[in-house]
């Protein structure tokens, strides 16, 4: 897809579907799934309102960690972006840090429109041991990610580029990583059309104008 198909498609509709916390209330959806995880703080959906041009999609919470709902949104009728919660809250309570990892993993294992785990690394600090904690339950669950530098902004080029040649390092280790590394910035949009275009890669074709409710 070209960068100009890829940015009409990440700038026309965009709807919420549903935010759930229990696994049987994830939407039933033939399109491919693309889902977004980080740490607290991350700037996961700065991230996602970046590719979508708007500002607030993607809702942050006021205090990290607090995002406790699995949160979908369908995009043009063609790809379905999913905001997972956060890890590494420090302040939630460990029932509900349980909680919402049980969450995830279930959605790992019980979503076969998933195609891709967008994996998004702080950008100032690289891959901590939340992450590579986080690498191993995608490598044990079969699912692909892509490991993306996020707030490149607030560093010097050649400390991210550090971070970014860090990480590559790391994820050869890993089965399930594409053995490259994104790095942006949702604020001054670096390195989002580029994302645009990967992503739209993933997006059904023929949009089968479906209705899910």
């Amino acid at each position: 897809m070209t960068p100009a198909e890829a940015t009409k498609l990440f700038a026309g509709d965009c709807d919420f579907l549903r935010a759930t916390a229990l696994p049987e209330q994830f939407p039933p959806s033939k399109l491919p799934e693309v889902a977004f995880w980080g740490r607290s703080n991350v700037g996961k959906s700065s991230f996602i309102n970046a590719l979508t041009g708007r500002k607030s999609l993607a809702r942050a919470s006021k205090t990290p960690g607090r995002t406790q709902e699995i949160i979908f949104f369908d995009l043009g009728h063609r790809l379905m972006l999913v905001d997972l919660p956060g890890y590494g809250h420090a302040k939630a309570p460990r029932a509900e840090q349980d909680r919402w990892n049980d969450l995830i993993r279930r959605y790992l294992a019980a979503r076969p429109p998933l195609r891709l785990v967008c994996l998004l690394i702080d950008g100032r600090h690289g891959a901590l041991a939340n992450d590579l904690a986080m690498m191993q339950v995608l490598d044990r669950a079969g699912i692909s990610y892509q490991a993306i530098l996020t707030k490149i902004d607030q560093v010097h080029a050649t400390e991210w580029q550090l971070q970014a040649d860090a990480v590559a390092e790391v994820i050869k280790e890993h089965p399930a990583a594409r053995h490259d590394v994104f790095a942006t910035s949702s604020e001054k949009k670096l390195g989002i059309e580029e994302m645009r275009v990967f992503l739209a890669g993933f997006a059904e074709n023929i949009s089968p104008k479906l209705k899910i409710r």
